[in-house]
């Protein structure tokens, strides 16, 4: 850990800025000189010198894209490699915020540079906001001096950014790294093609939850969208509907098809482990890789990054089944 001396602090939109519309809140500019009007009226709060740089477009995050975590990824490395910052402070909206620190995680594997996630439920010029917290607290945090990698930071707490969930709308403490069993060799080393020197594509993903009634060819639907890889939300311990063929089959050929099928547990404190059941077991033997006690946001976001890297299905299978950041520790 150390302290950092030049800071980024990259400005991608989210309730932190909003500023009131005849349409509601709406991202706005201009808020690195109420950033800087805010540390003057608070010169005690820890602070490194820093630069602000603001994203184009800004964004409400509920309309966060695989396209913007990639030109996220862009500028950080270039504020490191091109700009000399040995820190990055990333602003981010609420809503996907998670889902941006996984995806992050895994697009600047070996980095070594701090990365901090923040944002707000009420936007910095609300009265009472947790705005001013968050970045003041992100900021001491940088000059006190934080762990290289990607983390979140919210409500006082710095998470892991492969761990963070959003599980309240409403409260101040929106987001936890809820306890999950995590357990996964560890990779010796991260190769140069899952580096954050690897350029990456977009990549056709989807999620589908298990629930009673589920179908085969709700699955087999998805599958025709074209999709790489997808997500299977199961119960508990990776169990589903084991006894239904034509669903069972349908999974079995989507891996023939090239298609990865991973498997995470609904449970906010679940793990995939296939063999406690049958029916687990059943699902496990059609080809599914099971993500362990990954957060469905660190699941996907560990989609993105291997198949966005052009890994085929093989090669990706394996490195998904490894903890490359602590996202299976």
């Amino acid at each position: 850990m150390r302290a950092v001396k030049n800071l980024l602090v990259l400005y991608t939109g989210g309730t932190i800025g909003m500023l009131e519309t005849p349409q509601g809140l709406a991202p706005a500019g201009g808020f690195d000189a109420r950033m800087r009007a805010w540390l003057e009226q608070h010169p005690e709060t820890p602070c490194p010198h820093w630069t602000l740089r603001e994203m184009a477009p800004l964004l409400d995050s509920a309309n966060m894209q695989q396209a913007n975590w990639l030109a996220m990824r862009d500028a950080i490395v270039e504020a490191v490699k091109q700009d000399g910052h040995d820190g990055v402070l990333l602003l981010h909206g609420t809503d996907t915020l998670a889902y941006s620190a996984a995806a992050l995680s895994f697009l600047l594997l070996g980095l070594e540079v701090p990365v901090v996630l923040t944002g707000s439920m009420l936007p910095a010029g609300a009265p009472d906001s947790d705005a001013w917290n968050n970045l003041g607290g992100a900021l001491a945090l940088f000059a006190a001096g934080v762990e290289s990698g990607v983390q979140l930071f919210f409500a006082g707490k710095l998470m892991p950014g492969v761990h963070a969930s959003k599980l309240r709308s409403e409260a101040f403490e929106a987001f936890a790294a809820l306890p999950r069993h995590r357990e996964g060799e560890r990779a010796a080393e991260v190769p140069a093609v899952l580096s954050y020197c690897q350029p990456r594509v977009a990549v056709n993903l989807a999620v589908a939850p298990v629930y009673p009634g589920l179908q085969a060819a709700h699955v087999e639907a998805l599958l025709n969208t074209g999709v790489k890889g997808l997500l299977l939300e199961c119960y508990g311990s990776g169990t589903g509907p084991s006894d239904d063929e034509a669903l069972l089959d349908v999974l079995r050929k989507a891996g023939e098809r090239g298609v990865l099928v991973a498997a995470i547990s609904q449970c906010a404190e679940g793990s995939v482990v296939f063999d406690t059941y049958a029916a687990g077991s059943r699902l496990r033997d059609t080809g599914l890789v099971s993500a362990g006690g990954m957060t469905r946001e660190a699941a996907l976001g560990k989609l993105f990054a291997l198949l966005g890297a052009g890994l085929d299905l093989a090669t990706a299978r394996h490195w998904f089944e490894l903890d490359l950041c602590g996202e299976r520790a």
